[in-house]
């Protein structure tokens, strides 16, 4: 809870700074909206693992899991992108994303996702196979949607905070996304109090 409350705060304050950057100035309408929206942002950082990592059963694995599936997501989408190059998944937010990078990263995500679960003792299903692959899309779109945003306010990054990786913000857009639509896919199977057996158990 410590560690999430500090990033989602880090988060926050960097969202702050790409808006009150913003040149023109937003509004004072479409400040506080992007302000509201930044709050929403943060919040799902912070509440999202939590309402994973709660599960005393299933907690620890869910948590892993989806770490493996993010983190291999963007790595494996890079050096696939970089060995295969070819069309681009959507230049005008992304320059340098190819949709041979997307498949690769989703491929690279499902062989980790699922090894985890293996090595954890659980046991992998059909279902499970197609929950990996669409947090590894969700991912990436985080990782767009980031983007976007950032473009929006003429930023390259969200912040210098991490020296050549750029911000908080930049790191985690991805689990960010997949962290909320892993606490979706648990709470309609298990419910607030088996969330983490909702998503990893099926």
């Amino acid at each position: 809870m410590l560690f999430w409350t500090l990033a989602a705060c880090v988060v926050l304050w960097e969202w702050t700074m790409l808006v009150r950057g913003a040149s023109p100035p937003p509004a004072p309408t479409r400040f506080a909206g992007w302000m509201l929206a930044g709050l929403v942002y943060a919040g799902i950082l912070l509440l999202g693992p939590i309402a994973l990592r709660r599960d005393p059963e299933f907690g620890f694995v869910a948590i892993l899991f989806l770490f493996a599936v993010v983190w291999i997501t963007d790595i494996a989408a890079y050096f696939t992108g970089r060995a295969l190059g070819g069309p681009k998944l959507w230049p005008a937010i992304s320059p340098k994303k190819t949709w041979s990078g997307a498949i690769g990263g989703m491929v690279g995500a499902l062989a980790a996702g699922l090894a985890v679960v293996k090595f954890m003792g659980l046991g992998v299903t059909p279902m499970l196979v197609i929950v990996a692959a669409a947090l590894s899309v969700v991912s990436q779109g985080g990782d767009l949607i980031e983007s976007s945003i950032k473009r929006h306010f003429g930023a390259k990054d969200a912040s210098h905070l991490i020296p050549g990786h750029g911000g908080l913000m930049d790191r985690l857009d991805g689990f960010l996304t997949a962290v909320l639509a892993a606490v979706m896919v648990g709470l309609l199977r298990g419910g607030l109090d088996g969330t983490a057996r909702g998503l990893i158990v099926w």
